[in-house]
């Protein structure tokens, strides 16, 4: 069943196949599959709804682009979004740890892609979440550097080229050194050559 572009979420009872898209609530968000420049080659994402050129902020299969129509955005038994390649090769997956009962996927206004438990009551208790797991592009309300609760360093990284959103040589995100008990600092890598700092 294919989710058209008057809903933000679905279950897992639903997908999103090539040609529907979610949009968010107030219609800032679209989320998707897209294709870049004359490339045939098919990616998932995250781009403003109404902005003329399409303007990406957030790609799930950055290097393993699907190359047909056939790619499915789904809910496996687990819980966990994947993205499935002619019906059955898994391209792309979220790895949440445990099994969820009742997993819902939503595009929220601040482009945010979040998978939750219907049954859990609080809103904002996402089982994984876009802004863990940053592109190229930092939108309001995401944070880069570490989440010790969670195990996640979150940076940015640069495509490779405009139409090839694999990561390319440039990442900035956050740094701090423990053993000399540095404040963190905002860098910037070249490969894995630090390129710039911000300072403490």
């Amino acid at each position: 069943m294919g989710v058209s572009s008057n809903f933000d979420n679905f279950s897992s009872l639903q997908s999103v196949s090539d040609g529907t898209t979610l949009v968010s609530k107030n219609e800032m968000f679209e989320f998707g599959f897209f294709s870049l420049g004359s490339s045939k080659n098919r990616y998932v994402g995250i781009w403003y709804k109404n902005i003329p050129v399409q303007t990406v902020v957030w790609v799930a299969n950055r290097c393993n682009p699907v190359n047909d129509s056939s790619g499915l955005m789904t809910i496996n038994s687990t819980g966990n979004l994947v993205l499935l390649y002619q019906n059955k090769s898994v391209v792309w997956s979220t790895k949440l740890s445990k099994k969820v009962k009742k997993p819902l996927v939503q595009i929220l206004d601040s482009g945010n892609l979040v998978l939750k438990d219907e049954e859990d009551r609080n809103s904002e208790d996402y089982l994984w979440q876009s802004f863990d797991n940053p592109s190229n592009t930092l939108l309001p309300g995401m944070k880069l550097g570490w989440d010790l609760r969670k195990g996640l360093n979150r940076r940015v990284s640069a495509w490779r080229n405009w139409d090839d959103p694999c990561p390319g040589d440039f990442t900035w995100g956050v740094e701090f050194d423990a053993k000399y008990q540095a404040s963190p600092e905002a860098y910037m890598w070249k490969g894995g050559a630090k390129f710039h700092r911000s300072g403490p």
